[in-house]
């Protein structure tokens, strides 16, 4: 299967904002099928079963994840041959108005060296009214259980997506995220996936651009929420994913890491 794999440049943008939009990627001829698709149901496996064996060769969502740009995508974050954690079909109907309070999937996750990713998928345009799927970016690395957040309403530099047709966004498992209301006369769809990985995620993805200056540029990026001083907390957590993802325990920026974890005489 002919994938696209991500840039060191991308994956360190997912780093860093804990999401990635691939915009428009699935084709009308999939899009016009998934309505029907979703409304049906689409039959849930245990938690962890192989992609293969979840959705059998042929199946909608075993065509989804295969486009070359969200397959190589997945590889290039959770690896190959993940597993499926889960998956569910999220519809909100016309002039609903309720929305999701802010919150954090599932409970609390330290893991550093390694992380779930979330695929979620827009059969149809997603406009304004519609309402959407709120993400706060760069939240994923300040870790919370579940709705611990869900008592703020907005957050400085939170993105309500809109989007076209076809859009795919992949979530590390940590992000801070809430459906939002529809205020529109259509029904707005999303099906999402969890993925498992079953590799140890390191240099995945094409690294030729390892060492391109975009990369640090990417993982120092701040976001409008972060306070001056607790926003350094973020970019130390990036770098200590970084560091799991590229294996190489000397990268830093602004040597907040290394000073951080300068244990002189100590024996690992």
């Amino acid at each position: 299967m002919r994938t696209t794999l991500l840039t060191s440049a991308q994956v360190a943008g997912f780093v860093a904002a804990g999401y990635l939009r691939l915009d428009g990627v699935v084709p009308d001829e999939l899009n016009d099928q998934a309505i029907d698709v979703l409304e049906a149901g689409i039959p849930r496996s245990p938690y962890g079963t192989p992609v293969a064996k979840a959705y059998p060769e042929g199946s909608f969502a075993r065509r989804l994840i295969e486009l070359p740009a969200v397959a190589g995508a997945l590889h290039s974050l959770v690896g190959p041959d993940p597993t499926v954690d889960h998956h569910a079909v999220h519809v909100r109907e016309p002039h609903n108005g309720h929305a999701q309070p802010l919150h954090a999937d599932a409970i609390i996750d330290t893991r550093m060296d390694a992380f779930d990713v979330q695929l979620m998928y827009y059969p149809r345009e997603v406009t304004a009214d519609m309402g959407g799927t709120l993400v706060v970016p760069g939240s994923h690395l300040r870790r919370i259980n579940e709705s611990d957040t869900g008592r703020y309403q907005n957050l400085r530099g939170q993105t309500r997506l809109t989007c076209p047709a076809g859009t795919v966004m992949l979530l590390h498992h940590g992000i801070w995220h809430g459906g939002r209301r529809n205020d529109s006369d259509v029904r707005r769809y999303m099906f999402k996936i969890r993925f498992n990985p079953t590799v140890p995620q390191v240099r995945l993805w094409d690294t030729s651009d390892l060492d391109d200056p975009a990369v640090a540029a990417e993982l120092g990026r701040r976001f409008p929420w972060y306070e001056q001083a607790t926003g350094r907390l973020e970019v130390h957590n990036r770098v200590r994913m970084w560091r799991a993802l590229i294996n190489d325990p000397s990268f830093d920026i602004e040597y907040w890491t290394t000073r951080v974890n300068n244990r002189p005489g100590r024996v690992a």
